[in-house]
């Protein structure tokens, strides 16, 4: 059922048949098929979700969903972006504002990117207080790129070849890694543009 309400909702945005909007960043340098990104600051719509790492994105989708499609103050609606991120939740939230929500150990902390117009003065409040608003500071971060299915095979297999890439090169890594995901469900596996990231030091 999860499965089915996440591609209707998928199918149901417009943005999702033409170019959709990115966080802004600049390629640094590259180290064989890996790049190295510096991102500009940007505004998430993020969750913490419960669940094992497999069901996360789905769990985590529809609750996101509704704060872009409306389920705010003001009822404001925003185009889709990309990618959707996942990402082992910290036991304490670092957020530019307060908040109550923690995660157990286990959990997964799933974000929407929101539009580059938006910032989180002018961002609606959340209806649903699932949902925190954050800046995501400027940051630097390796990235490997992949096409196929969101198994745990496939993640596990380019996270190494991504960490192996990093330690030749000499190239220090912190925190957790990112799963960020750019495709609906129904995209054709060999046309699916996954990517794990690593922020450096």
């Amino acid at each position: 059922m999860r499965k089915f309400l996440l591609s209707l909702a998928l199918a149901a945005a417009p943005s999702l048949s033409s170019a959709i909007e990115e966080p802004s960043y600049e390629v640094e340098r590259r180290i064989g098929e890996i790049e190295v990104r510096r991102y500009a600051p940007y505004v998430v719509a993020e969750v913490i979700i419960n669940a094992p790492a497999e069901e996360a994105g789905s769990e985590a989708f529809p609750i996101l969903a509704g704060y872009i499609f409306g389920k705010n103050k003001g009822s404001t609606k925003f185009a889709m972006t990309a990618p959707v991120t996942q990402a082992p939740a910290p036991m304490r939230l670092e957020m530019t504002a307060p908040v109550t929500q923690a995660a157990a150990p286990g959990g997964y902390r799933v974000q929407f990117v929101l539009p580059s117009e938006v910032t989180l003065d002018l961002a609606p409040e959340p209806d649903d207080a699932r949902v925190q608003l954050r800046e995501v500071p400027a940051s630097t971060v390796a990235v490997i790129r992949y096409s196929g299915f969101w198994t745990r095979a496939n993640y596990d297999e380019h996270l190494a070849e991504l960490e192996t890439a990093l330690r030749t090169a000499d190239v220090s890594w912190f925190g957790e890694p990112v799963l960020a995901r750019y495709n609906p469900p129904f995209m054709p596996w060999f046309l699916r543009r996954n990517e794990i990231w690593l922020k450096l030091r």
